[in-house]
């Protein structure tokens, strides 16, 4: 996902979220930013595992 931006890109849009957001405010932004991340994924894990175990019940 990253490869598609690059390295220019990227850095890009770390100085424009550093202008906007401020240095004191981009560790608050990046720790929820993971913390959301964190949720997804685990969200993302109980329904697919839901999922098994109802395809699991059905045969």
């Amino acid at each position: 996902m990253l490869t598609n931006i690059g390295i220019p890109g990227l850095i890009l849009i770390l100085v424009i979220a550093l202008v906007i957001f401020g240095p004191s405010k981009l560790p608050e932004i990046g720790k929820s930013f993971g913390s959301t991340l964190k949720e997804f994924k685990n969200s993302t894990r109980d329904l697919v595992s839901d999922e098994e175990n109802d395809k699991k019940d059905i045969k």
